[in-house]
Parts: structure tokens; C-alpha cells; sequence
């Protein structure tokens, strides 16, 4: 077994080990790095000097081309003419290659197609006079060839000395700004280079901040330490009489504890098989129950009924090991009922040798206060059953009376125009071709009433808008429709562009809620302009219904619930609820009212 100053010592010379491979590592990546970056920047200036000649060596052959042009155009001799195209065309040839090369890059060249906003816009400066020069160039060759349009050619000719000054110029300020950004680059290459060698610089400072000084330390510490460590044994030996002192204040102690355990805890001890090996004085108490009885197992001291006394030998024997925790509910000897919530802690007393520890608190009377505040509920949950008993019956109610309308509207609308469009078509006659194209006429107006009635039905019962597109699309066809078909001002904002789909349930309920409101404010506000504000946030979707109608009581609305106006507000705050909703209703008499569903999104 190692000495703890050997131990000691291992783990200092670890440390210093870890330490000093992560400096030598981090100096090695930092020079790696350095050398790459290095070779990276150097490639990068061999491109840019390429760069930086080719874009040279434009102007050179600008001016070449321009020479040229000259020559030919006086050159009257047939050969030499032929030579002169020949020449011009691999000058031509050459420039746009280069040209083309330097605008939208090269990987032959190693030239990069991405170019900064600067060149970018030399180069679109430049166009122009490129194009010029090139087409004027192209076309005196054309004519030289065939020997025709002299004149077309001195024009031409003059055209290309025009625009070969201005190339030139602007060939000029794209060289220097290739230079300029070949500077740049050298220039932060130097200073990154700097960086990396005050890093190198600050890493040796570190290793020997952090590693050689603190390990100086650490010897010198062991030292003291080493020297220290007899005084301590000679110190030990002297409280050695002191240990023992405290030991026997320690038991006294423990005297003390286990008589307030006896006497304030309702505590016991009992063995894997049931049977009970030691039961607190104040648990004996409650439980009327000789301590010095020592024949009968736990589930028989709790209680004499034999019943409690299968549910509680059960628990011992299925929760032995990991334990319980719950309440039970006992009768004691005189008849009572006693509730205890009850731990039961397995505790290892040797190897193979274990015991269960059990902690009750009395909490009968709690029990009772609990039963009395649930027979209170109930009395309250009573009263809501019938609340939603007469809601129930309004919801049957409105239900029906929907149902009637719809019949009414298909039988009296629908049906009808349906059997004047069957007796329409029957009374046809196609030999009275002008009395026929009437009906005709007569029956499409017919057809499209049949159309506007069913959609009209249809739209009633569920808008396809709301499946299709969604809750925005089908609050905005709503509002359309309404103002259609009552002549009342219905507008609709979408204030913030929400644009999310819900999930179905959701916007159904919110479409009825918001249609429930419009209708409210139709039938019995005599509203005549309508509001509605849909807004978002990231967690809650409003929407805002304002009239301008009469306004009501809401206080008094509210009491009566039996009435039409106190069910529509019950109907309501019950299908907001349904999707976790909150429902704000403001109503001034006279004046109008303002309803906002709030939902989560």
C-alpha cells in the first residue's frame, strides 16, 4: 500500500504530465496552423499577381487591337491585308479570353468567380466599351474581308479609338483596385501571422505560469506538509482521551434521542416475516397495546379485524424490500377508526440480516375535515349536474330549431325553385324556338338562385372556407356573407397577417364563437356596423367583436339563466373553456359591446 506522501507525489507528477503535453500540443496546432494559413495566403498571391498581369496585360493588348485596326485600315495590298485579319482576329481572340477570364473567372487560371462589390462594378462600368470595341472591331474585319463600306469602317475605326481611351482608363482603376486588394490581403496575413506568434508567445507564458511555478509550489507544500504531519500525530495521541470523553456524551446523547423517539414518534420495528421486534411507548398508546407482548405480529397489533390484517400482512410481504409509503385506515380495539400514514424503510442491520423500520402520523382528524370539505363539493357538484342538465336541454333545444330552419329553408326555398325549374323544363317547346330561348333564360336566373340558396345552406352548416384554408380565410367569407344577405356594414382585419393553420377542432370552435357573436349582435343589438379584429402573439391567438348596437346588462344577462340572452352567454364561456380560452365581454347600454376570445396557439 502506497504512503500518502507517495500517493501524494504521484498525483502532482500527473497533473504535470497532463499539463505540460497540452501546452506542447496546443504550441504544435498553433505552429500547424500558422503553416497553413501561411501556404493558403501564398497561393493566394500567386493568383493575385497572375491576376494582376493578365489585367496588365489587358491594356497592352487594347492598345495592340487599336494599333492594329489602324494598320489595316490604310493596308490597300490583298496579302497583307489577310495577314493583318489574321493577326488581329489572335489579338482579339486573346483579349476576350482574358477579359472574360477576369470578369467571371477562370479555374484553368486560378482565377476566383467571386469578385468584391467593387470590381463587380468596375467591371459593369467597363461593359460598355468592351462591347463597343469588340463589336466595331468584329464587324470592320467582316467588311475588310469582302473589301466593302469604306465608310461604314472609318466610322467604325473611329468608334473603337473613341471607346479604347476610356478602356484604357478603366482598365487603369481596375489594376489598382486589384493591387489595392492584393495589399489588403498581405497586409492581414502579416498581422495574422503577428497574432499567432503573441499567442505562441502567451501559451509559454502560461505553461510556465500554470505548470513549473505552481509544481516549484507544490513541492514545497509537500515538504511542509511531511513535517506538519508528526505534530499531528503527536496532536492525535493527546485528543485521543478527548474522543473518548465525547463518546460517552455521545451515548448519553443518544439516551436522550431515543427516549423523545418513544414518546413523541409513532415508531416501530418488525421483521421480514410480520412479526414485531419493538413498538414505541406513545404507538403502544394509541394502539392500547402491551409492549411487553412480544407473540403477536404487526398487522395484529394495528388492529383486531382480521381483514385490515390480510391488506397490512400483504404490504410487509410484497413491499419488504423497496419500501412503502401510503395510508390506511385501521379499527383499534374500542371500535374507532383510525387513519395513519404510513412509511415502511427496509434498513440492512448486517449482511443477511434486515428489518423493516415503520413511521405513522396520526391524521384522523385530517381525514375528517377532508370528508367533510368532499361532502361540501359534492352539495356544489349537485348544483353544477343541474346547471348542465338545463344547458343540456337548451343545447337539444337550439339544436332542433336549427334543424327546423334548415328544413324550412330547403323546403321552402330550394324545393320550391327545384319544382318550378322540373315544370319549367316540362312546359319547354323546341318548335316555339323564341318562347323557348325565354324559358331557357328563365331557368338559368332559376339555376343560379338554386346554386346561391345551396351554398347559402351548406355555408350555414359548415363553410368549406374553413377545411380549405382555414380559419382567417373562413372569419373573412363569414363577414362577407352576413353583409350580403342582411345589408348590415360586417368588416374584417387581419391585423398582424396571421396566417396558421390550427388544429380542426379548434378553429370549428372558433368560427361558431365568432359567428354566435356576429349573430348576437345582429338579432337583438340592432347593430348596423360590425367590427371584427383578428391579432396574434407567439402564444395566444384574439380575436375582437365590436358593435355598435344597443349593449346590455351583462351583470343581470348572467343571472338569468334560464333566459335566451343568459344561455347564449353560458354557451359561450362553455365552448371558449372547451379549447382552453378566455372570453372578455364589455357592453355598455346604449352604446354597443366589445367580445374578445383569447386562445393559446
Amino acid at each position: 500500500m502506497k504512503s500518502p506522501k507517495e500517493s501524494i507525489d504521484t498525483i502532482s507528477f500527473k497533473n504535470l504530465r497532463r499539463l505540460y503535453l497540452f501546452a506542447l500540443l496546443t504550441i504544435a496546432i498553433t505552429v500547424l496552423l500558422s503553416q497553413l494559413l501561411i501556404q493558403y495566403n501564398l497561393n493566394s498571391q500567386l493568383s493575385d499577381s497572375r491576376i494582376i498581369n493578365i489585367s496588365g496585360k489587358q491594356r497592352m493588348l487594347s492598345q495592340k487591337l487599336t494599333k492594329e485596326v489602324l494598320i489595316l485600315n490604310f493596308v490597300t495590298d490583298t496579302t497583307k491585308s489577310k495577314q493583318e485579319i489574321i493577326r488581329i482576329n489572335k489579338t482579339i481572340t486573346l483579349w476576350k479570353f482574358n477579359h472574360y477570364a477576369l470578369e467571371n473567372g477562370n479555374d484553368s487560371l486560378g482565377f476566383p468567380k467571386e469578385k468584391s462589390v467593387a470590381l463587380s462594378k468596375l467591371f459593369k462600368v467597363i461593359k460598355p466599351n468592351f462591347d463597343n470595341i469588340l463589336n466595331a472591331t468584329t464587324l470592320f474585319l467582316e467588311n475588310k474581308k469582302v473589301h466593302a463600306k469604306e465608310r461604314e469602317n472609318q466610322k467604325l475605326v473611329q468608334t473603337i479609338l473613341e471607346n479604347e481611351g476610356i478602356f484604357l482608363s478603366k482598365m487603369n482603376q481596375i489594376v489598382g483596385e486589384y493591387d489595392k486588394e492584393a495589399l489588403e490581403k498581405v497586409t492581414l496575413q502579416s498581422k495574422t501571422e503577428y497574432a499567432i506568434l503573441l499567442f505562441t508567445l502567451l501559451v509559454l507564458l502560461l505553461e510556465f505560469l500554470f505548470i513549473f511555478k505552481p509544481t516549484n509550489q507544490k513541492v514545497e507544500k509537500l515538504i511542509s506538509k511531511l513535517l506538519s504531519s508528526e505534530k499531528t500525530a503527536l496532536k492525535l495521541a493527546y485528543n485521543t482521551e478527548i474522543i473518548s470523553e465525547i463518546k460517552e456524551n455521545s451515548v448519553k446523547e443518544l439516551k436522550s434521542l431515543n427516549y423523545a423517539m418513544e414518546n413523541t414518534l409513532l415508531y416501530c420495528r418488525v421483521a421480514p416475516d410480520g412479526s414485531l421486534i419493538h413498538i414505541g411507548e406513545k404507538f403502544s398508546k394509541l394502539l392500547q397495546y402491551n409492549p411487553f407482548i412480544s407473540d403477536k405480529t404487526f398487522s395484529q397489533v394495528l388492529t383486531p379485524i382480521e381483514k385490515e390484517q390480510l391488506v397490512i400482512d400483504r404490504i410487509i410481504s410484497e413491499k419488504q424490500r423497496s419500501g412503502w409509503q401510503g395510508e390506511l385506515n385501521i379499527t383499534n380495539r374500542n371500535g374507532e377508526s383510525i387513519w395513519l400514514d404510513l412509511s415502511m424503510v427496509p434498513v440492512t442491520i448486517k449482511k443477511e440480516e434486515s428489518e423493516l423500520l415503520i413511521i405513522c402520523f396520526d391524521i384522523t382528524e385530517r381525514k375528517k375535515a377532508e370528508q367533510e370539505v368532499e361532502r361540501l363539493n359534492t352539495e356544489n357538484v349537485t348544483d353544477k349536474i343541474n346547471q348542465q342538465k338545463i344547458i343540456s336541454s337548451k343545447i337539444v333545444e337550439n339544436q332542433e330549431n336549427e334543424q327546423n330552419r334548415i328544413a324550412r329553408e330547403i323546403h321552402d326555398g330550394i324545393g320550391q325553385m327545384l319544382t318550378g325549374l322540373k315544370f319549367s323544363l316540362e312546359s319547354i317547346n323546341l318548335d316555339d324556338k323564341e318562347k323557348a330561348a325565354q324559358k331557357i333564360e328563365y331557368l338559368k336566373k332559376l339555376s343560379l338562385d338554386i346554386i346561391k340558396g345551396v351554398r347559402t345552406a351548406t355555408f350555414n352548416l359548415m363553410p368549406p372556407e374553413l377545411s380549405d384554408h382555414g380559419i382567417v380565410s373562413s372569419i373573412a367569407k363569414l363577414a362577407q356573407e352576413l353583409s350580403k344577405l342582411t345589408g348590415k356594414n360586417i368588416l374584417f382585419y387581419n391585423k398582424t397577417n396571421f396566417d396558421k393553420r390550427l388544429d380542426s377542432l379548434i378553429e370549428i370552435n372558433i368560427y361558431r364563437l365568432t359567428q354566435e357573436a356576429i349573430n348576437n349582435a345582429l338579432k337583438y343589438a340592432d347593430s348596423t356596423h360590425i367590427i371584427v379584429q383578428l391579432s396574434h402573439s407567439n402564444s395566444i391567438l384574439s380575436i375582437t367583436i365590436d358593435d355598435n348596437g344597443k349593449g346590455f346588462d351583462i351583470n343581470g344577462a348572467e343571472k338569468k339563466r334560464n333566459s335566451e340572452s343568459g344561455m347564449g352567454l353560458v354557451f359561450m364561456k362553455e365552448r371558449i373553456q372547451y379549447i382552453n380560452g378566455r372570453v372578455f365581454i364589455n357592453s355598455i347600454p346604449g352604446e354597443g359591446t366589445r367580445i374578445t376570445f383569447n386562445i393559446p396557439i
